[in-house]
């Protein structure tokens, strides 16, 4: 058997410390016998990504299809944004087309994320491309960043030049840019939560900053057009840059909401929840005697879980496996966001015991 090719659906015990290697059940793509001074036994899960699983109503076509609508509009909108606000003499649409820049530099990513994330996997990536999606999403954090700190500058910049009121007219535009965004958000959104992706997730999110962004720029453009006249305050034609530099607060803290959990995918950090519903799978099978060890995380739109379990040490190397495959096969079954399982069998030290807790620390 080449080993190297991945996607064949049978394995095969390999030879170590002595052992003699079997045929591996179907299902079971890789098995390793080790002889150091007890038996033991890893069974890896079939790394076959099954996302129509868990995400029949979304296609991975549909998302970039709305990543792809999001892309052109966010373009002719930062557009019209940008000429409205230089024509206009608004500060805070100016602003806010700079963060439709960005959301269209953001989208282009996302594209990227999500074509990337559907490749299967390989030799060089066994695992898959999913955390493509979670390099996409930390991209698109950092370029709310950069466009946050934009808006900041232009805003202090006009503060401290005297300046004339905006354009009335320019409030038309802010209205439909919201319509839009807010509209483009929900149907991206609705996606992304379908299919489980983080960088999808994070264009929508992208959406609805904009949206907001407009709405505080309608709100600050309108106090700087009629306030001054109104409350005899010429300093109310500020309102226009406040309003610019409480959007880019709101930018930050989106940006925050999508790096966050990226840097967690990216850096392994263990999805408790998961783990411990694919702890009470394993436990409920026959045959195991403890789950020791349970471990999740996330890869893209999927999960990879690890874990040890504790079996009849008089058993053989056939039946542990094929109790591994069953574990597998289960956890598979019951939590069809797994895709990839991989077991460690250990011999139980009390042979008479059936330790059924399933709260152990992991």
């Amino acid at each position: 058997m080449n080993s190297d090719k991945i996607g064949n659906r049978s394995g095969m015990i390999r030879r170590h410390g002595g052992l003699t290697g079997t045929p591996c059940p179907d299902g079971a793509r890789g098995c390793a016998l080790h002889g150091s001074g007890h038996r033991s036994m890893v069974a890896t899960a079939d790394a076959m990504f099954v996302p129509a699983l868990y995400a029949p109503a979304m296609t991975a076509a549909r998302l970039r299809r709305n990543t792809i609508i999001g892309l052109i509009a966010s373009l002719a909108l930062a557009a019209g944004k940008l000429i409205a606000g230089l024509v206009g003499n608004s500060s805070a649409l100016v602003a806010d087309a700079v963060e439709s820049m960005a959301d269209t530099l953001g989208s282009v990513i996302v594209w990227w994320g999500l074509k990337l994330g559907e490749r299967e996997p390989d030799v060089a990536h066994p695992y898959g491309y999913g955390r493509a999606e979670a390099v996409a999403s930390l991209t698109v954090g950092g370029l709310l960043i950069v466009a946050s700190v934009l808006i900041v500058v232009r805003a202090f910049q006009d503060i401290v030049t005297p300046h004339a009121a905006p354009a009335a007219w320019t409030l038309g535009v802010l209205t439909a840019v919201v319509i839009v965004k807010e509209t483009l958000f929900r149907v991206v959104l609705k996606g992304a939560e379908a299919m489980g992706s983080d960088a999808a997730r994070a264009d929508a999110w992208h959406h609805r900053s904009d949206a907001i962004t407009s709405a505080a720029a309608f709100i600050g453009i309108g106090i700087a057009v009629w306030g001054p006249g109104m409350f005899n305050a010429p300093r109310l034609v500020l309102a226009d840059e406040v309003a610019a530099m409480i959007a880019s607060g709101i930018i930050l803290i989106t940006a925050a909401r999508l790096i966050g959990p990226a840097l967690q995918e990216l850096l392994d950090a263990h999805a408790p929840h998961l783990a411990a519903k694919a702890r009470e799978a394993a436990a409920g099978i026959n045959g195991v005697r403890l789950v020791e060890k349970v471990h999740a995380r996330k890869s893209g739109r999927g999960y990879l879980v690890d874990m040890h379990l504790h079996v009849d040490p008089e058993s053989s190397v056939r039946d542990g496996h094929a109790l591994a495959g069953q574990v597998k096969a289960t956890i598979r079954r019951e939590l069809p966001m797994v895709r990839h399982v991989l077991i460690h069998i250990e011999p139980a030290e009390h042979t008479g015991d059936r330790i059924d807790r399933i709260g152990d620390a992991d």
